[in-house]
């Protein structure tokens, strides 16, 4: 990350705020007539909710916590 492009990701859980802070950041950015450029990381998941559900269960399954929704939490 430069000073002259910085980059800035937010990051968290579904139902965490993520949004709520993405468009704290934009209107930040707006009043300060910054052009920038703001990317969804939803459209980078591998897999959409419904398989990504399909992997946790198959992962547990197997007893692996790859993909799990909520490590040290009670299976789903």
């Amino acid at each position: 990350m430069s000073k002259k492009h910085p980059v800035v990701a937010v990051t968290g859980s579904s139902g965490a705020g993520t949004t709520f802070v993405k468009r704290a950041f934009e209107k930040i950015f707006q009043n300060k007539s910054l052009n920038v450029a703001v990317i969804e990381g939803d459209s980078f998941h591998k897999y959409e909710r419904a398989e990504m559900r399909v992997q946790v269960e198959k992962n547990s399954r197997r007893g692996s916590s790859a993909y799990s929704l909520c490590r040290g939490c009670e299976p789903l």
